[in-house]
């Protein structure tokens, strides 16, 4: 029960504007996300706390992958989508062709999670070159002792997630080096749950997704610290905000559509995300950005500024300098 979210003037407004209670049945007002499951438990905290506060808007919060989400969003079928990477040129030239207008809001940082299953007691740690030998292409890694001469002959079980997700996107090039390089032998889904009930039930499993469903399933999973040549680090609150969980920390968005952002349950729900964001985010397992990046993305939606800042930055730029550009 998040009772401490409060409800402005402007989410009671909503109702008027979209029929109110009064005598006849108005159609209800809905808004449209999809895309990330990384961003997910997000957004689907933030609808469950706008709803509470409004009974008369709808939304609804689909996971069909951040590549999956923005084929939708580009032609126009959803009115926001989640996104665990900044938006890439082809999905930029398709919103262009199809008249697609985008606000481009950061929400909350991410570390991307390596896991295996708890019985695992010889992976104490892995460097970054360790995890590019796992996933390159034409990897010849089958069995853990092929990672590391001192880890067992056992045949090694690999999940991610699949092709349209952003998180493999941005595993992919953090690791391997360009986004999408990976071999294909491994379980996939869009879903993270799968992904942890799969590890949780295979002692030989390895896998990577969103910090937040390695935070919610300790008592399941084993978090590896990652080396990238200075020392392993785990994941934690404070290693993926202060940058030293590497390569794979990272800020994860909403991408709003300028012409739904008329809309005014729209304008209400997306206010009401980035008012309530550094609470709601911390609740479902990730980490909040700093109360100024928020007050920097309301201020870009009340201003309608469109297209990305983020596409091409630099790994560890200034989010508040991207902001004010």
């Amino acid at each position: 029960m998040r009772s401490h979210i409060a409800t402005t003037a402007l989410l009671a407004a909503v109702v008027g504007c979209n029929g109110g209670t009064g005598g006849g049945a108005a159609e209800t007002a809905t808004v449209r996300i999809d895309g990330s499951s990384t961003v997910f438990p997000i957004s689907e905290a933030v609808a469950e706390e706008f709803q509470r506060a409004h009974r008369d808007v709808r939304v609804t919060v689909g996971i069909s992958g951040t590549g999956g989400g923005f084929k939708k969003f580009t032609v126009g079928e959803t009115d926001i989508n989640d996104a665990s990477r900044p938006i890439k040129e082809s999905e930029v030239e398709m919103a262009a062709a199809n008249a697609i207008e985008y606000i481009e809001l950061p929400v909350a940082y991410d570390g991307i999670s390596v896991v295996v299953n708890p019985a695992n007691t010889f992976v104490d740690a892995l460097t970054v070159a360790e995890l590019a030998r796992i996933w390159e292409p034409g990897s010849s890694v089958e069995r853990w002792s092929d990672v590391r001469a001192s880890f067992p002959d056992q045949r090694i079980s690999l999940y991610g997630p699949g092709t349209d997700s952003g998180t493999f996107d941005y595993f992919t090039e953090a690791i391997n080096g360009e986004s999408g390089a990976c071999r294909p032998d491994f379980t996939a889904s869009e879903d993270d749950n799968v992904l942890v009930q799969g590890v949780a039930g295979d002692p030989n499993a390895l896998a990577f997704f969103g910090y937040a469903y390695y935070a919610e399933n300790t008592e399941r999973l084993k978090v590896v610290p990652i080396d990238p040549g200075d020392g392993a680090v785990a994941p934690s609150d404070v290693t993926i905000n202060n940058g030293t969980y590497r390569p794979l920390s990272r800020p994860i968005f909403i991408y709003v559509s300028t012409a739904a952002s008329q809309r005014p349950e729209v304008q209400a729900f997306v206010r009401f995300y980035l008012e309530n964001a550094a609470a709601l985010v911390g609740e479902v397992g990730y980490v909040p950005l700093p109360d100024r990046v928020y007050e920097l993305a309301l201020e870009r939606f009340e201003n309608q500024v469109a297209g990305s800042v983020f596409a091409g930055a630099e790994p560890g730029a200034s989010m508040e300098e991207l902001l004010q550009h």
